[in-house]
């Protein structure tokens, strides 16, 4: 087996020998969500006609759990593999510094995408979810795990210690999820931050998403998918360059 295939074969039986606490936890936690905000605004709140709030909230649960747990499953492995000193050991392996990044980042996407259908499957009691497009839905779903995975890989090489890491993920990732259109249309929004929530590159990917299911969305899924793939050369060129450099790897 080639070094790339090791690493990622290591990185998914990590989360995967833990899977009750690694998917199924995000998807109680999303099931939770989805209860109490479909209890209190069914009724009240209609995005998209003849869309039903809870129709419209479930796709947006979905990606924002495959995009949170994309970024969980590589910075998580990393900050461990810094703390416990066996980083070394992968570091040591004649590995490139591409095959590095893809095994965390496959690995990650593999996870977000497990916690993304057992997501779907779980909401099955509110009625089998519409799909009108399902290419967006892979491949918003795909590349946007990447993205977070790559994020992910970012942050474990910058964190020293596991509050560094958490701080990342409640002033970073965090805000980027909750306020790129999970709960709402942004078209609700007064125009500022209607705006401000364009600037958001998270937004596209819930947005192109959601398109996927409906076949409508607040702008062109082809603007959705232009912006997310830019997104993840730009991480992807930044995480490149830092493990060739060897940032906080090295020392």
């Amino acid at each position: 087996m080639s070094g790339l295939g090791t690493l990622l074969y290591k990185e998914v039986l990590r989360f995967w020998k833990v899977s009750f606490q690694t998917i199924a936890a995000p998807v109680l936690t999303s099931l939770l969500y989805l209860l109490i905000f479909s209890h209190v605004l069914e009724a009240h709140v209609r995005v998209y006609e003849n869309v039903g709030y809870v129709a419209f909230l479930v796709p947006g649960l979905v990606i924002m759990a495959v995009l949170q747990n994309a970024f969980a499953n590589s910075s998580s492995s990393l900050i461990q593999s810094k703390v416990t000193g066996s980083l070394v050991f992968v570091l040591l392996t004649p590995i490139t510094y591409g095959e590095f990044w893809l095994a965390y980042v496959l690995a990650a996407v593999l996870r977000g995408l497990a916690v993304g259908v057992a997501m779907l499957l779980a909401t099955l009691p509110w009625g089998m979810p519409q799909m009108a497009e399902p290419g967006w839905i892979l491949a918003f779903a795909a590349l946007g795990g990447a993205v977070f995975g790559t994020l992910g890989v970012i942050a474990g090489i910058w964190a020293d210690k596991y509050d560094q890491l958490a701080a990342f993920q409640n002033f970073l990732v965090l805000p980027l999820t909750f306020l790129s259109g999970v709960f709402y249309s942004i078209h609700s929004l007064p125009p500022f931050w209607q705006v401000l929530s364009h600037w958001n590159p998270v937004f596209y990917m819930i947005d192109g998403f959601r398109h996927g299911f409906f076949g409508i969305s607040d702008v062109s899924p082809w603007l959705g998918i232009a912006v997310t793939g830019a997104t993840f050369v730009a991480l992807a060129l930044l995480t490149l360059a830092m493990l060739r450099s060897g940032y906080k790897l090295r020392s």
